[in-house]
């Protein structure tokens, strides 16, 4: 049983890696196409980086994915907690609605924000991106938090309380500590949210302000070039960066 457990955990792992492995493998392919293998070549990041339209979507979407994600992991965390140790009218609805949006698709997020932006007559660009992606962001990092809220152990906030703390200090030195690790997750979720969304970012990026999933979505139709698996791969390996950088800092928060 331990065999066939193994076998099975590495196929899992092949069937989610394997994709990755052969992007990174095809951004050194020496052909103009990633249709056959056709010699080892590092031109395709020259390429890359003489591509100023490709390289000005990365950093548009890195800006956006990185205010976004702060932003929705602070109201998140905020939401998050008042919903677990506060009673107010209205709780179980706001509780309901922010699982609703979870699910709900992203394509009438897109529309709901278009006519919404456009009856404030509000020009459609940056502002109106972050605000969108924060929207999607935050149901998800409230969601990753109350998770692990609801397991937290009420009696340690007592014993801070009875020891002379305040309800602010409380908050600051019990239970944020102990809920780091659900907040970098929902930070490191509401990155790769941003980061890949294509279907609000259409709606409401505007003509003068383009993302990298709307950039690399035009030119794919066209055929998957090198470049742009160059660019994939630099992409994976800064997110694996991020990851290990957030799991060192809690680790190091821990101690």
């Amino acid at each position: 049983m331990k065999v066939l457990g193994r076998i099975y955990l590495w196929a899992v792992y092949l069937f989610l890696y394997l994709p990755i492995v052969v992007v990174i493998l095809f951004s050194f392919n020496n052909a103009r196409y990633s249709t056959h293998w056709a010699g080892f070549t590092v031109r395709w990041y020259k390429v890359l980086a003489g591509n100023s339209q490709l390289i000005e979507a990365a950093v548009n979407s890195l800006t956006v994915g990185t205010l976004g994600a702060t932003l929705a992991t602070i109201l998140g965390t905020m939401t998050a907690i008042c919903l677990s140790r506060k009673r107010f009218f209205g709780q179980k609805f706001l509780h309901g609605g922010i699982y609703l949006l979870t699910v709900s698709p992203e394509i009438v997020m897109g529309i709901a924000m278009l006519i919404f932006f456009i009856a404030l007559r509000v020009e459609l660009g940056f502002a109106t991106l972050l605000i969108s992606h924060i929207t999607l962001c935050l149901p998800f990092v409230v969601v990753t938090v109350l998770a692990r809220l609801s397991s937290f152990d009420e009696h340690l906030v007592e014993a801070a309380r009875d020891l002379g703390a305040s309800e602010r200090q409380a908050l600051r030195h019990v239970i944020l500590p102990l809920i780091l690790p659900a907040v970098a997750a929902g930070w490191l979720l509401s990155f790769t949210l941003s980061m890949d969304d294509v279907l609000i970012s259409f709606f409401v990026a505007g003509p003068d302000y383009e993302v990298l999933p709307l950039r690399v979505y035009s030119m794919v139709r066209l055929g998957v070039k090198p470049d742009i698996n160059a660019l994939s791969a630099i992409l994976f390996g800064v997110t694996i960066v991020v990851v290990l950088l957030v799991q060192t800092l809690i680790k190091v928060r821990k101690k």
